[in-house]
């Protein structure tokens, strides 16, 4: 059995000025990142940010033009099969054939792993414990993404990739995928994720990372990027008039609104940032950022 790295000394993730570039397109320009193990670690941008990119390159599936990195104390550009057997990787794509039914092919995937995870348990967290018997063809779009999580994770391994694994699962499913996540993280496995579902980010990471134009703009634990954004919006309705202010002392303009009424404040709501506001107000900024480097540069 390979042995696994000292957690206290090497992270699971080290990448240092990590670039690729695809002739004058920088997909991912100066990417720099620690994740420590054991941590589930959400990498979130818009399509075209350089995500899948940058995973790409740490699951050892693409080269980097510059930069050094490093997935469990080796570079995945000379990636061996037994640094391989320690990684669970998902991918976007799903196969909609196959000979082999669900269990089957959890059960051929299981035996090149030497300390794999129960198959019918498996099949059980991601909710598929019912159409264990049958094949790829006869499932849905979100049954096969569930399958592609049971494969991604059936041999036990000490990091986990997952790009964009629940498309397509209806809420319980999607449930059933987070218990998963936090059977894995107690285990100590360490997990990067993306996805769209910033609930599902808030949910599950440790911290979050969000990149725009390859570069990143926001690093930070969920609660520590929700407070990036200071102004909570209060509702209420004073006069037979329904008001509205954005506020950084909600408790503050909530006492005037008191002392100006009587009895109980009509149609009173407190909404804080969610995690989305601040996530659309980071990608909003970093597009006008790079707008005006372009624009500068076209003048120059």
């Amino acid at each position: 059995m390979l042995a696994r790295l000292d957690p206290m000394s090497e992270p699971a993730i080290r990448i240092e000025g990590l670039r690729k570039h695809y002739g004058d397109l920088a997909a991912v320009d100066g990417l720099d990142l620690e994740i420590p193990q054991g941590e589930v670690f959400a990498l979130l941008g818009p399509n075209g940010a350089g995500k899948s990119t940058t995973v790409e390159i740490l699951e050892g599936f693409r080269k980097r033009t510059a930069g050094d990195v490093t997935v469990l104390g080796a570079d995945p550009q000379h990636a061996t099969k037994g640094w391989r057997s320690r990684l669970g990787i998902m991918l976007q794509g799903t196969s909609e054939h196959g000979a082999l039914t669900a269990r089957e092919s959890l059960r051929y995937a299981a035996s090149l792993y030497a300390h794999p995870r129960d198959v019918d348990a498996t099949l059980d967290a991601v909710g598929l414990a019912e159409k264990a018997g049958a094949k790829p063809a006869t499932l849905s779009g979100g049954q096969r993404r569930r399958l592609d999580v049971a494969l991604a994770v059936i041999g036990r391994p000490e990091l986990v990739f997952l790009d964009e694994p629940t498309t397509g699962f209806d809420p319980e499913a999607r449930r059933q995928f987070w218990t998963l996540i936090e059977s894995l993280r107690e285990d100590g496995t360490t997990i990067l994720l993306t996805t769209h579902y910033l609930d599902e980010a808030d949910h599950l990471a440790d911290r979050i990372g969000i990149i725009a134009a390859g570069r990143m703009v926001a690093l930070d634990t969920p609660g520590g990027l929700r407070s990036r954004a200071a102004d909570a919006r209060v509702t209420w309705t004073e006069a037979g008039t329904s008001r509205t202010e954005e506020t950084a002392t909600p408790t503050a303009l909530l006492r005037e609104i008191l002392a100006r009424t009587e009895g109980e404040v009509e149609g009173l709501e407190v909404v804080h940032p969610s995690l989305e506001d601040v996530y659309l107000q980071l990608i909003g900024e970093a597009a006008g950022t790079a707008g005006t480097s372009q624009a500068e540069g076209a003048a120059a």
